[in-house]
């Protein structure tokens, strides 16, 4: 396709060039295509038929239809030391001075290496400053263990409601340029949240005035800063597949993974967009079938990338091996309703995102079967516990029956990233869940010299407007109403084992009750965690 009929290709070019090419390959990357088949070669390695497998890898990120996270494209055989992960979480930030040096040593290496890690900070003793300090230490050791890369380095700092530092906290990145390279998020339970609502859960420490004092700095501090993030986390360990062997605490640093200490996850993301067939029309459907076969080919591509990842500690290998966690996920969800007819902000767009979220679950999990079948189950498989499992309880008789009788290979299958690059790789489909950013206009992307700006337009909103006049389902990121927004994000959670990345984007004139309402909202309907950002905000603005 040239230049011209493909707006979005310098774009798409600049990314791969910046963020994906590997020059100390042999040979180095010459064109998108050579990545392919470096990733490919790398996932392909350890299985029977790597000439085979290797071919079906390269032609389904060639295609257009799947790509592993960005880590993997990066450092697939590229001669360095690399991780292919791109999220891991810590062990707790620990007391002590000694234990505090091994610790943030531990994650000097994990960022150096490429990956993201997120902590749960609650176990600090507080009341002193504690966690601030410490976070202000981690970013002093981020920014020395990131030197000279171009993305630096990413974190999450998670921290329960009721910790005596909580209201530091909450109101840390009030100014500007505090903790550049933090995402924070709040550790809510349901006895909050219960108490917010003015109910006392017998035996809960949370008192009604407390709790709804500290929920009102948090909307308070979400509508200033857009900052932090919830993390809802008796949802997360309610639904966790390995309920009987974890808590989870911590996520990677944009809240797709909740993990265990030293866990990470190998994330995918399967473009939506591609699998619509008969666009536009009253016979607009996906193509179930071809989708079917993405699914497993990608699920069998992550599982391989797992034994070639390059763990940057060995419990992190340990731990990870021990689950064989993946996350495939999703983009270009936003286009792909458009394309069957139907606006984003309607309870039929929901409903179909549910749909296709729970025909990617079916599919994975009857390949992860199949591989446990060949390769024999995850290490840490424990049939009956697992069975009993809320998310597992829920899948049709005849899955677990398979499931009951070969295991799984992986015990959690499914997240959704925010796929911020990658979508911008694939055409500059919507990333992950979200509305569609821009119908059309410029974007900038930052270089490792400097920001450029270049010229996008929506796919499916091109390919609109070459046959049709107006708008017709088509819909802008800040034209989606909160509600709808959590009503898309609901649907798709309810069939996804892991979490979803997403940012709640709400006006600039949001109220306090109007945030209140779709936070409690979110956490009734089963969501996990989310952001907030709110256009004004002290993050909004440059720093």
């Amino acid at each position: 396709m040239s230049r011209r009929a493909n707006p979005n290709a310098a774009l798409a070019r600049a990314v791969w060039s910046e963020r994906y090419r590997c020059a100390s390959a042999h040979p180095p990357d010459a064109n998108p295509s050579a990545t392919w088949a470096r990733v490919a070669a790398c996932a392909a390695a350890e299985g029977p038929d790597p000439r085979g497998w290797r071919g079906r890898y390269h032609r389904l990120m060639a295609s257009g239809l799947f790509l592993p996270a960005g880590r993997v494209l990066a450092g697939a055989d590229c001669g360095d030391a690399r991780t292919l992960l791109n999220c891991f979480v810590m062990s707790p930030a620990p007391n002590g001075q000694a234990a505090r040096r091994s610790w943030l040593a531990e994650a000097a290496v994990t960022l150096a290496a490429g990956g993201g890690v997120g902590w749960d900070f609650s176990a600090l003793r507080g009341g002193s400053g504690a966690v601030l300090d410490t976070l202000t230490a981690c970013e002093r050791m981020c920014r020395a263990a990131t030197a000279g890369e171009s993305r630096g380095g990413a974190m999450m700092a998670a921290l329960d409601m009721a910790h005596a530092d909580a209201g530091d906290f909450i109101r840390a990145k009030r100014q500007a340029g505090v903790l550049p390279r933090f995402n924070l998020s709040l550790l809510v339970d349901d006895a909050c949240m219960l108490a917010v609502a003015g109910q006392r859960e017998p035996g809960s420490a949370w008192r009604v005035g407390e709790a709804r004092s500290r929920w009102r700095q948090v909307l308070e501090s979400m509508l200033a800063s857009s900052e932090p993030g919830l993390l809802f986390t008796d949802t997360i360990n309610r639904e966790n597949n390995l309920w009987w062997r974890e808590r989870l605490a911590g996520t990677n640093p944009c809240g797709e993974a909740p993990l265990p200490a030293y866990g990470a996850c190998m994330l995918g993301s399967i473009n939506l967009a591609r699998l619509v067939l008969r666009p536009f029309t009253p016979r607009a459907h996906l193509d179930v079938q071809r989708l079917e076969v993405v699914v497993s080919t990608a699920v069998r591509m992550l599982d391989d990338l797992l034994d070639r990842a390059g763990y940057p500690l060995a419990r992190q290998r340990r731990v990870a091996l021990q689950s064989r966690r993946l996350g495939l996920g999703v983009m270009g969800l936003a286009d792909a309703l458009a394309m069957l007819g139907q606006r984003y902000d309607t309870p039929e767009a929901a409903e179909t995102a549910g749909r296709i979220m729970e025909q990617i679950k079916l599919a994975a999990y009857a390949a992860s079967v199949r591989l446990a079948r060949r390769r024999g189950p995850f290490p840490a498989w424990r049939r009956d516990p697992f069975l009993a499992g809320a998310f597992v309880s829920r899948l049709p008789g005849k899955l677990r029956d398979a499931i009951a009788r070969d295991g799984l290979r992986n015990s959690h299958l499914l997240a959704v990233a925010p796929t911020g690059s990658i979508s911008l790789l694939a055409g500059n489909v919507s990333p992950g869940i979200e509305p569609i950013p821009l119908l059309e206009g410029a974007r900038s992307l930052q270089m490792r010299s400097d920001t450029q700006g270049f010229p996008v337009v929506d796919p499916a909103w091109s390919a609109w407007r070459r046959r049709h006049r107006g708008r017709g389902p088509f819909m802008q990121a800040g034209e989606v109403s909160p509600l709808a927004q959590l009503a898309i994000q609901a649907a798709v959670q309810r069939q996804v084992d892991g979490a979803i990345a997403k940012t709640l984007l709400v006006p600039a004139d949001t109220t306090i009750g109007q945030l209140d309402g779709w936070l409690r909202w979110a956490h009734r309907h089963g969501i996990k965690g989310l952001a907030v950002h709110r256009p004004g905000s002290v993050r909004a603005c440059p720093a």
